[in-house]
């Protein structure tokens, strides 16, 4: 029993000497002093106050194990001598019985009490539940809901919450400034939100070329042609400063996002469509809002900083015809023969941008061995057979659906997608929500698309 009950029950005797009585003087004598009377019902009650909140404290420990140790628990409880903090020793002592012992050293890990073994062992088993990680068998969180894990991300912390109702419970644990389950969810949201990224059926990262910008003011590119060649350095003579003027694309970044929110009736109604479906379709969104931007390019012709249009006469790139051997040979000679000033440039054709409705076609017309059509001498060879890879996109179906696009190699000056600092994936963050009963959680990707170059670019009108 603890001192403090015991006491209160059978107050401490005096072990000291009582002093000798004197005689006191006749008519001076007082009444001994009488003991204060006991009043059982107040020392019962806090005898019972005490104990529930000791019941209560060792059930909101066992609790973060969803109904694992029950012997352990009652034994606890049954202890009147035994405390919170000796029933956590004592947990902890059995999970380390069970557990794998972790190789990792870095400092993350190193904390007092349970430090992360909490944090670490929902995050895991929420990941495994979403489909992102191998399930851990030996993991006590495995297969537990997200009303749950909020629990035990409070508990955990030392923060009592048997008088919350589930909403309130769920609300301190996605707000309190000490508890990990916000931070886990966003983890989770996170992992969905790259995942829906990377899956994204998007065609633009194969053949344009990929930037970084350091902010977000105008930045200007020198073309292709910027060094048409080196001069050359006599001996003991000084090298000489380019010059590369004004010429040139200029490219600026904008942010792209949304906001949702991941709401308390969510977790308590164990919904992880919130947590893992809508970030992974926004992670698809970021990553066609790019592939939007650079096929508006294409499609839209917009003007360049000479004044004309991308795709144009007087750009040489503007050619004609439906796709056949002919006008894909005519297409690439424009491309061949782009010059700086008197100098041939020599670009090559590596992408063959098409319709969906015409990747078909495309296909035959490039791999086949022989030329289309050339039934009666089928011993004549396709001249352009190979000579590009065939890149459908359904984005130049609902613009022109007879145009199709030669593009040169990847990293060549065609159009560039230029990510801040060079993170070409969304942006996760949260915070609590004001106007949503939950937390909000933003996404948000900063990127820029700019033509750099005309000659790496041709198009044909298909008639």
């Amino acid at each position: 029993m603890p001192n403090s009950i015991r006491n209160m029950v059978t107050p401490p005797r005096n072990t000291t000497q009582r002093e000798l009585q004197k005689p006191q003087p006749q008519g001076s004598q007082t009444e001994p002093n009488q003991p204060l009377p006991v009043d059982e019902g107040t020392i019962r009650a806090q005898i019972l106050a005490e104990q529930k909140a000791r019941v209560n404290g060792i059930k909101d420990l066992f609790a973060m194990f969803g109904g694992k140790h029950q012997e352990l628990q009652a034994k606890c409880v049954g202890d009147i001598d035994c405390s919170v903090d000796d029933a956590k020793d004592l947990l902890l002592a059995e999970l380390g019985k069970s557990g794998t012992p972790s190789n990792k050293t870095g400092n993350e890990h190193i904390h007092a009490g349970n430090g992360n073994f909490v944090a670490d062992g929902i995050r895991q088993a929420l990941m495994a539940r979403s489909g992102f990680e191998k399930q851990e068998s030996d993991n006590v969180y495995n297969g537990m809901t997200l009303r749950e894990y909020a629990r035990m991300a409070l508990t955990e912390k030392g923060i009592g919450v048997s008088s919350y109702n589930p909403m309130q419970m769920v609300g301190m644990a996605l707000t309190h400034s000490t508890s990990d389950f916000g931070n886990i969810l966003l983890d989770v949201a996170n992992k969905a939100l790259l995942q829906g990224w990377d899956e994204a059926s998007e065609t633009f990262e194969l053949w344009t070329k990929k930037g970084q910008l350091s902010d977000f003011k105008t930045a200007n590119r020198v073309g292709m042609g910027g060094f048409p060649s080196l001069r050359q350095v006599r001996e003991g003579a000084e090298y000489k400063y380019v010059t590369t003027g004004d010429k040139g694309e200029t490219i600026a970044l904008a942010t792209y996002g949304e906001i949702f929110s991941i709401t308390r009736q969510a977790i308590i109604n164990d919904d992880l469509n919130q947590l893992t479906d809508v970030p992974m379709k926004m992670g698809r969104a970021a990553k066609g809002t790019i592939g939007d931007l650079v096929y508006a390019i294409l499609t839209k012709n917009p003007k360049l900083s000479d004044g004309k249009a991308l795709f144009s006469a007087d750009h040489k790139n503007l050619g004609s015809g439906a796709i056949s051997v002919g006008s894909i040979d005519d297409n690439r000679k424009l491309m061949r023969l782009q010059k700086e000033g008197e100098r041939a440039l020599n670009i090559r054709p590596a992408y063959m941008l098409v319709p969906v409705g015409l990747e078909t076609l495309a296909n035959q017309t490039i791999k086949s061995a022989s030329v289309k059509g050339a039934d009666t001498n089928s011993g004549i060879n396709n001249p352009i057979q190979n000579f590009a890879e065939v890149i459908s996109e359904a984005r130049l179906d609902d613009a022109d659906p007879k145009a199709w696009y030669l593009a040169a190699a990847r990293g060549t000056d065609t159009i560039e997608v230029a990510y801040l600092n060079g993170v070409d994936t969304p942006y996760i963050d949260q915070q609590e929500g004001f106007t949503t009963d939950g937390v909000a959680t933003k996404v948000r990707i900063d990127a820029g698309v700019a033509p750099l170059d005309y000659r790496g670019l041709t198009k044909s009108t298909g008639q």
